[in-house]
């Protein structure tokens, strides 16, 4: 046989060590250098170029597990997967993390684990519960937060929850009822922030309401406590209740009063209820203004970095998310998340919010624009894919947005694809699977590159509070409708919207505006002329 018919069955192996040899000098290189990238489980490899941070085809890499030193790495990846890759697939942070807030989040830990479930002092803390009376200078002090109304809501008061634990150096406790399970990873290292199931009182969200006699409010109505903060605490009973749910769009006085609540901090056990983010009434408090500005520079930013450290999707949502991701968003240059919400206590016809939904995209340039004059398809497609995600109770959103870019191409040939995870018809809290695919569309949605929501609607606030972005809010309100303005405004803030307001009487007879206590505190921009909202505004 000749030379030139020989098998040259060297050549695939020489291959084979060549391309290794180049895959150690990307590993190697990349260790010294940001602008190098190694992906297996996508297979593709980036080369020299620097990362394009404004696509969102191919995830930031590497990204940034722990936020910032918002979530301590001393949690097993297994039991919490959304932990260390959730942060894949959103851009980066608008807002850095005080190094303050970092030292309160290990401090908190730390006295968590000390006063947690299982510990010798919360069983000494038990004990003092069912005696009945209240003690002086006690090691661990807690606040037991129970659910009422839907999983947005929730989410805004357990973070508003947390935030008044960390000011007042109390433990949180979360009460959660079946259907709750599986749907937020623990947040805290070595303990459990769930409210055991041999906890003494029972079914806290029956027990407790706006008549109860531990109620704060019924106590110094009834004299069953002076109103006195001098008031010695082994002379108080061993729980208080703080009812922060709106009654008439207002929460009730005495919660944010300087004295009132000096006599609050000497109960070792409280209970609290609350279906809104009272996070912003917390600012009204100027015993605790000073530790607010340290922990959060930037207003804005509570609800961002609070619900980033306390809601990691538990394992069997991230499941839904990242499959959800991967399958359909992954490979999009530009996603547009469209949130829409329909009250019952406002019931407005399908065809209007869709008018509104229209205009408000047309206006903003939200949506890509469809070319109307062209039947022929002549448009030349363009290599932009955008991915259009619906989230909405009914399908009717989702049908009507997929038919229109189905049937015609758009102005500048932009690939469009639409996509709607669920359509339940009915809001069911009360089913875990419901609150489980609830909360995967909120991270789907704070995924997003645009951000689109519905007024006063606490789901979209969850969402574009984790993403840090400043949604677009439809006005499909029947109050807002029938004014004069736009279709949508964009949000001059990332914070969510206080929709009841404190009542503010601490002195006999002298009523204060929240809104004229801090620059800072303003009317929403979304439920005008109610409601309580953190800005950053000059």
């Amino acid at each position: 046989m000749g030379m030139g018919k020989r098998k040259r069955w060297w050549l695939p192996e020489l291959a084979g060590i060549g391309l290794l040899l180049i895959a150690l000098v990307v590993i190697f290189l990349g260790g010294q250098s940001n602008h190098f990238a190694l992906y297996f489980e996508d297979t593709f490899i980036t080369t020299s170029a620097p990362i394009d941070r404004c696509s969102s085809r191919h995830p930031e890499t590497p990204h940034d597990k722990l936020l910032g030193g918002l979530l301590s790495p001393d949690i097993d990846e297994q039991s919490c997967f959304s932990r260390y890759k959730s942060s894949m697939f959103r851009k980066p942070s608008p807002f850095s993390v005080s190094p303050y807030l970092v030292e309160k989040l290990r401090k908190y830990e730390e006295l968590h684990k000390k006063c947690g479930p299982k510990s010798d002092l919360y069983k000494r803390a038990i004990d003092q519960l069912n005696s009945g009376q209240n003690t002086d200078n006690a090691e661990c002090k807690y606040v037991i937060w129970t659910q009422i109304n839907g999983l947005g809501n929730r989410m805004l008061s357990l973070a508003s929850t947390f935030l008044y634990s960390l000011l007042t150096n109390r433990v949180l406790l979360v009460e959660l009822t079946t259907e709750m399970r599986d749907v937020f990873c623990e947040p805290f290292p070595g303990s459990s922030w769930q409210l055991p199931p041999d906890f003494p009182i029972k079914n806290l969200l029956l027990k407790y309401g706006t008549d109860s006699p531990e109620s704060y409010t019924v106590m110094l109505k009834n004299k069953t406590i002076p109103g006195d903060s001098n008031i010695r605490p082994e002379s108080l009973p061993s729980l208080v209740f703080f009812n922060a749910v709106a009654f008439n769009w207002r929460m009730e006085n005495h919660l944010f009063c300087e004295d009132d609540q000096k006599i609050l901090q000497k109960f070792n056990w409280m209970v609290v209820k609350s279906d809104g983010y009272y996070a912003a009434a917390l600012f009204l408090l100027p015993a605790y203004r000073n530790e607010l500005r340290r922990l959060f520079p930037v207003k804005e930013s509570v609800f961002h970095h609070l619900g980033r450290y306390l809601f990691q999707p538990a394992n069997p949502v991230w499941n839904i998310i990242e499959r959800f991701y991967r399958t359909h968003l992954i490979n999009s240059d530009e996603k547009v998340g469209l949130q829409i919400r329909q009250f019952r206590e406002e019931p407005i016809p399908f065809e209007d919010v869709y008018n509104r939904i229209i205009e408000c995209s047309e206006t903003e340039n939200l949506l890509p624009k469809l070319d109307q004059l062209n039947h022929d398809n002549s448009t030349p497609i363009i290599d932009k894919r955008i991915s259009v995600l619906v989230l909405s109770l009914s399908s009717e959103f989702y049908d009507m947005i997929k038919a229109m870019y189905y049937e015609k191409s758009t102005v500048s040939g932009e690939m469009v694809a639409v996509y709607q995870p669920t359509h339940e018809r009915e809001q069911d809290s009360q089913a875990k699977f419901h609150n489980q695919k609830a909360f995967a569309e909120m991270f789907l949605l704070s995924y997003c590159d645009k951000i689109i929501t519905t007024a006063t609607s606490t789901f979209g606030y969850v969402a574009h509070g984790l993403a840090g972005s400043k949604p677009w809010v439809l006005r499909t309100l029947n109050r807002l409708m029938k004014e004069p303005g736009p279709a949508c405004v964009r949000s001059m803030s990332v914070e969510p919207c206080l929709h009841s307001p404190p009542i503010i009487e601490c002195k006999e007879n002298v009523r204060i505006d929240p809104t004229e206590v801090e620059p800072y505190l303003r009317q929403c921009d979304d439920a005008p002329p109610m409601g309580l909202k953190l800005y950053d505004l000059v």
